[in-house]
């Protein structure tokens, strides 16, 4: 059971745990969700190590100048603090637009809960972007066309740069900047082992393209060693995928691209297949025998248009790396959506700018709910500790009744000692610190040495009868000791009715005086903005909380205590009729004392 409890109690802090903050040096920080499902990536595949693009711009970050320069504070962490690489593209502050490359360790398919934290807001953090480690082992070439490049630079670990560019960088791009291609020839890069063509592994191509013009024979792609190799062809407007190899040429269908519209373009190869896709569709495959090529690559040779995000890998990625990597890279998809900004102390700082608002009448008020609230929760604890104590010593006081000789009536009566006689006026103390060897907290043990000594009195000690009238005098002083305790057990009820009552309408009443305040501060400076109401509002709203923070807890112990009451009254009623009973009877019969 205990360690049942310990495992509860871990699982319900582990939601807090998980969003502890990360590191005090970082200010602020913004949860980045991640959608995999229909609504966003629409993928089912489980992927790993996978890259991708958050894109900031005004409309879902707005503290591009509390970033320390080119975003070196950046960074991504998972919920249990686990740091994700990333590389900044680009920060353009001015421009408030912020392109950043992270990399999800796993990426559930059809699961719309994974998420991630980004922190910023530290001035003095180093850079701690990271391209080498950003893409997994197959990738190698990844191309982002920076802007001032005079040859594109691989971002990958391979250092796979251009040998050749006949394009030059535009800084409108699909990912930043991009690059245009006038048909005056292609970017060329070397054969190297990390970009060759294996059957057992396969190879992609992907790049954003948009075209200017139909073209004229334009090879967007050409990966050839000799004869053999893989290339994308644009003929007009129609796109499509070949293979070359010892057995000849082979095609897909051809693809209609739109004109004058970015689209993503991949192709993949495995052992017996080529597969062209368009915006993370497969629009067309065929058959092939894949051999191994170490490829010279021409990318854009004879192409009108731009290129932007050229990537290859030495591994047929799937269906749904390509999905995600075209929605998660097009602002069309919701791919990623982004939280409230959070700082290190925004619920102590929210607080802060709400006291330092509150006016002096404001105080008064809160002052006095304050009072308010400590004199309550005095009547609350004392009570409790005074009934329960009651409680007590009148389950005790009955279980040794029930136990009397129906001839000894008079055997639990006590007289008052000198400590009880002290402690007389003050049930708290008689609770707390006085004896209870004759239930001298008892309510049903006064009615009882009430009525035992006024029946003592009545018979004189001689054991005469006692007359109809005296057994009614007798009920009389039953009653009068009934009401007595009763009223001691509602002493001080009424300040907690007060709380009840007066706390919420005293809060109510610093709260419309500090609104007043507020308006009449705003008129004469004649500075109407939210930033100018708020604060002030929010500081008079806190009377009303403060009103309502001593009545909610004042009317849950009202009514809690009211009930006990209601039940030892009743008990007291029940006890005085039946004691009164039994008098009755044996006082007939014999003297009490007999």
């Amino acid at each position: 059971m205990r360690n049942a409890l310990k495992l509860g109690l871990c699982l319900l802090l582990l939601p807090a745990l998980c969003q502890a903050w990360w590191d005090d040096d970082w200010d602020s920080r913004r949860q980045v969700a991640v959608d995999a499902a229909a609504t966003g990536a629409d993928i089912q595949e489980t992927l790993s190590d996978v890259p991708v693009l958050v894109r900031l711009h005004a409309g879902n970050f707005g503290y591009f100048a509390e970033l320390a320069e080119n975003g070196r504070d950046l960074r991504f962490l998972k919920d249990d603090k686990t740091p994700l690489v990333y590389d900044v593209e680009q920060i353009d502050v001015l421009s408030e637009i912020g392109l950043v490359w992270v990399k999800l360790l796993q990426l559930r398919g059809g699961v719309s809960s994974d998420d991630f934290w980004l922190y910023y807001g530290n001035a003095n953090a180093p850079d701690a972007s990271d391209p080498k480690n950003l893409y997994d082992v197959a990738q190698g070439l990844v191309y982002h066309f920076k802007d001032g490049e005079v040859l594109p630079q691989d971002a990958t670990a391979y250092a796979s740069h251009a040998a050749d560019s006949k394009a030059t960088i535009q800084p409108a791009g699909w990912i930043g900047a991009a690059a245009q291609f006038t048909g005056a020839g292609p970017l060329q890069v070397n054969p190297a082992p990390q970009l060759a063509i294996a059957p057992d592994k396969g190879w992609t191509f992907s790049t954003w393209l948009k075209l200017d013009q139909p073209q004229n024979g334009a090879n967007l792609l050409e990966a050839r060693e000799g004869g053999n190799g893989i290339d994308l062809v644009i003929k007009g407007s129609a796109l499509s995928a070949r293979w070359t190899g010892p057995a000849g040429a082979v095609t897909t269908a051809p693809v209609n691209l739109t004109q004058g519209k970015w689209q993503h373009i991949a192709v993949t190869a495995i052992a017996d297949k080529l597969a062209l896709y368009v915006d993370g569709m497969p629009v067309g495959n065929a058959a092939i025998t894949l051999t191994t090529v170490n490829p010279a690559i021409a990318i854009g040779r004879n192409l009108v248009g731009l290129l932007d995000e050229v990537q290859i890998a030495a591994t047929a990625r799937s269906a749904d790396w390509l999905k995600l990597s075209f929605r998660s890279q097009s602002p069309d998809f919701s791919v990623l959506s982004y939280g409230q900004d959070e700082t290190n102390s925004s619920g102590d700082g929210h607080f802060m700018v709400i006291v330092q608002n509150v006016t002096v009448d404001g105080w008064v008020v809160i002052g006095l709910t304050l009072i308010m609230l400590v004199v309550a929760v005095i009547v609350m604890v004392s009570k409790t500790l005074v009934i329960n104590r009651i409680a007590k010593d009148n389950r005790a006081f009955l279980v040794q009744y029930r136990q009397l000789d129906p001839n000894k009536l008079s055997t639990l009566d006590q007289e008052e000692t000198a400590e009880d006689q002290e402690l007389a006026d003050s049930d708290l103390l008689t609770a707390l610190v006085g004896k209870h060897d004759h239930f001298q907290s008892s309510t049903l043990y006064h009615l009882y040495h009430t009525a035992i000594h006024e029946l003592n009195k009545l018979q004189g000690g001689d054991g005469q009868v006692v007359t109809r009238e005296a057994w009614d005098y007798l009920r009389v002083k039953l009653d009068s000791q009934i009401v007595t305790e009763s009223q001691r057990l509602n002493s001080n009820m009424v300040l907690l009715t007060i709380a009840i009552a007066g706390g919420p309408f005293l809060g109510l009443l610093g709260t419309v005086v500090g609104v007043m305040i507020t308006f009449a501060a705003i008129a004469a400076s004649g500075d109407v903005n939210i930033n100018a109401i708020a604060p002030g509002i929010a500081a008079a709203l806190l009377a009303t909380v403060a009103g309502l923070a001593v009545a909610i807890p004042a009317l849950f112990a009202y009514n809690y205590l009211l009930t006990k009451i209601k039940d030892i009254t009743a008990n007291m009623r029940v006890f005085s009729d039946e004691f009164l009973a039994v008098l009755s009877m044996r006082a007939a019969q014999q003297p009490l004392g007999a």
